[in-house]
């Protein structure tokens, strides 16, 4: 197998959802895609891979190969673009992380965790029916709760509020802190500080 390692954010392609909370997936490789521009790569961008059906982008991230990755799927059709970059790039199930918005957790928490469900969340959903191993990598970010299930669905396709949206940026500013422990694979350490750096509860 590979010694690349995959980032995949989930979202929903399209500027309609660019801003919405579900998008949080994307936010997370915009901002660590600038992060890696900010290090002095030039000449690396996110291209279009029809037959992996996503956008990619391969670079040096914290001295790690890395593939980027942004589903050019919609939320629902996320493990049909995992399975496909898993399979090209023959990368260990280990060595992925996948990025996503998650109800359970207020605005401005992050959680790093490795297995365990799919928490009813409908990308990690059709990623299990995907892969045949879901010990793999996670990083939650926070978006916060409607109230009501009847409600998630208009909330989750909204742009959160102005303070919430800071919150958001915020945690996801300290999920990059700790990349450089994950991806040298001290990821006991990048989860620790992660999940110390907020007031919220670890979940």
């Amino acid at each position: 197998m590979s010694e690349l390692f995959l980032i995949v954010g989930l979202g929903n392609p399209g500027s309609q959802y660019s801003q919405t909370r579900h998008n949080a997936g994307f936010w997370f490789l915009d901002d660590l895609y600038r992060e890696v521009l900010a290090g002095g790569v030039a000449g690396i961008g996110f291209k279009q891979q029809a037959r992996l059906a996503a956008e990619i982008c391969r670079a040096q991230v914290f001295k790690r190969d890395c593939i980027l990755a942004r589903p050019l799927v919609f939320m629902n059709n996320s493990g049909r673009a995992v399975r496909a970059l898993l399979d090209y790039y023959r990368i260990d199930i280990e060595n992925l992380l996948v990025v996503y918005d998650e109800l359970d957790l207020p605005p401005g928490t992050a959680r790093l965790k490795k297995g365990g469900g799919h928490g009813g969340h409908n990308g990690m959903r059709d990623i299990f029916r995907h892969v045949d191993n879901t010990d793999f990598l996670r990083l939650r970010i926070g978006i916060g709760h409607p109230g009501h299930k009847d409600a998630v669905t208009g909330y989750v396709l909204s742009r959160p509020k102005a303070a919430e949206e800071r919150q958001m940026l915020q945690s996801i500013r300290r999920a990059i802190a700790v990349m450089p422990d994950l991806l040298a694979g001290n990821v006991s350490k990048a989860t620790k500080d992660l999940h110390t750096g907020d007031d919220s509860p670890v979940n």
